[in-house]
C-alpha cells in the first residue's frame, strides 16, 4: 500500500479521482523521550519532505477543556498539504494528521504514540471527512482484560 509502519490501512474506493484514492492509516510507536505530542507532530514534517514540499496550514491541541480530545490524555490535530508526485504527474494532498499519546500505566517513562492520518485529495476531502470523524470517534485505550 506505501504505507510503511501502518497497522490499518482503510482506503475509501469510492473516492478515487485521478488514480488516488483517499485513505485512513493508523500507525503507532512506543516512546520513551521527553518529546511532547507537539514535538512528534513536527517529526512528520521532514519525513513527508522526503517526497515533495509541505505546508503545515494549522496544528490544534486537543484532550484541553476547549477541545476536548477523544481520549483522556492529551493529542495533536495537524492540517498540512503535501506537493509531490503521483505516477510521474503532480499531485496536491491534503492530510489531517491526529497524534495521541498514551501513557503505559505499568511504566509510567514509557507511552504509546498513535498516529491517524488521513490523506485525500482537496476535491476528496467533502466525500471523506465525516468517515474519517468517525472513525476517530472509535479510537479507545484498551483496558487491561482487551489488551493483555
Amino acid at each position: 500500500m506505501g504505507a510503511p509502519n501502518a497497522a490499518f490501512v482503510a482506503l475509501h474506493r469510492a473516492s478515487v479521482d485521478g488514480g488516488f484514492t483517499a485513505n485512513i492509516t493508523l500507525s503507532g510507536e512506543m516512546r520513551n523521550d521527553g518529546a511532547t505530542i507537539a514535538q512528534i507532530a513536527d517529526e512528520s514534517v521532514p519525513r513527508l519532505e522526503q517526497v515533495g514540499s509541505v505546508r503545515v496550514l494549522k496544528k490544534t491541541e486537543i484532550g484541553t477543556p476547549d477541545i476536548p480530545g477523544l481520549t483522556d490524555s492529551p493529542g495533536i490535530v495537524q492540517n498540512l498539504v503535501l506537493s509531490t508526485t503521483l505516477r510521474g504527474e503532480p499531485i496536491e494532498l491534503c492530510q489531517s494528521q491526529v497524534y495521541l499519546g498514551m501513557e503505559d500505566v505499568r511504566n509510567p517513562a514509557q507511552r504509546a504514540v498513535i498516529e491517524i492520518v488521513l490523506t485525500a485529495k482537496q476535491n476528496q476531502l467533502a466525500e471523506v471527512i465525516e468517515d474519517y470523524k468517525k472513525f476517530l470517534r472509535t479510537i479507545r485505550p484498551g483496558d487491561d482484560e482487551t489488551s493483555a
